[in-house]
């Protein structure tokens, strides 16, 4: 792994950063394929809007910039990025330093192959999702306590992704991923309005959803009509389609994924 602060090589981080304090920040994590990041544009929109609801000022020319000290480093870049964004040191309390915010990239170098179809066992967990702040609702925010205590409930049931519910009794998402659902022979994805991350990944989806013709609702699911999912798959930046081949045990019709899969090309992600 390789770490650079504001594009410049470090290896610690100062007491007094907020990030550490607060998980005063937001970050992205994307795949690199020959020095490029994968769908490069909705991460930036992503982080451009968030540093904006956030009140971080930044300068996100960093991100290139550090991506040129570590082609100098490999012979070729690729594998998986993670970028951060904190609002840097400041004093105690939660008033907003004046400055300009930092910019951290991490760099995990590994081979990076078209994409796959990957496929788990899964089902709903028990622990639901509360209700976010309007201003930080589909925000990638630094404060990810909720998906620490739902992967860990995940793990408990040997599930690699699982469905997560809110308070409101509505399906969200899954615990790293969005998700896409089967119902009635049409495919749906939850309406993302009062919780849940906006991935670039279910972005992309729906803009070559839309492009090839295939309708795609989005609503909110409610947890009654889970016992009839026909089918699940969850994406990311980093899995464009996993599917569930049971939910709750039950098992799902796999071959609606497959081939949508193959329709949208989602092997070639740029």
């Amino acid at each position: 792994m390789s770490c650079l602060k504001n594009a410049q090589e470090i290896a610690g981080i100062s007491l007094l950063d907020r990030a550490f304090h607060y998980g005063d920040g937001c970050f992205s994590t994307a795949r690199v394929r020959d020095g490029a990041i994968e769908l490069e544009a909705l991460h930036m929109a992503r982080l451009s809007l968030t540093c904006e609801r956030l009140k971080l000022k930044v300068d996100l020319s960093l991100i290139q910039q550090s991506l040129s000290v570590l082609e100098q480093q490999f012979v070729q870049l690729n594998g998986t990025l993670k970028i951060i964004i904190s609002r840097g040191d400041g004093q105690r309390g939660y008033r907003l330093p004046d400055h300009v915010a930092d910019v951290w990239v991490f760099f995990y170098p590994h081979a990076v192959q078209d994409f796959e179809i990957q496929k788990t066992k899964s089902g709903v967990l028990q622990q639901a999702l509360g209700l976010t702040m309007p201003s930080l609702v589909g925000l990638k925010t630094l404060n990810r306590l909720e998906q620490v205590l739902l992967k860990h409930e995940a793990n408990q049931k040997d599930w690699e992704e699982a469905l997560v519910t809110d308070v409101q009794g509505s399906v969200v998402e899954g615990v790293s991923s969005n998700c896409f659902i089967r119902l009635n022979n049409t495919w749906i994805t939850p309406e993302l309005r009062y919780n849940g991350v906006h991935g670039v990944m279910r972005a992309e989806i729906l803009s070559r959803m839309q492009k090839f013709g295939i309708a795609c609702q989005q609503r909110f699911i409610d947890m009654e009509e889970i016992s009839k999912f026909e089918s699940v798959f969850f994406c990311n930046a980093l899995t464009a389609m996993k599917i569930a081949t049971e939910l709750n045990q039950r098992p799902l019709n796999v071959q609606p994924c497959t081939e949508l899969f193959n329709i949208l090309q989602l092997n070639q992600i740029h």
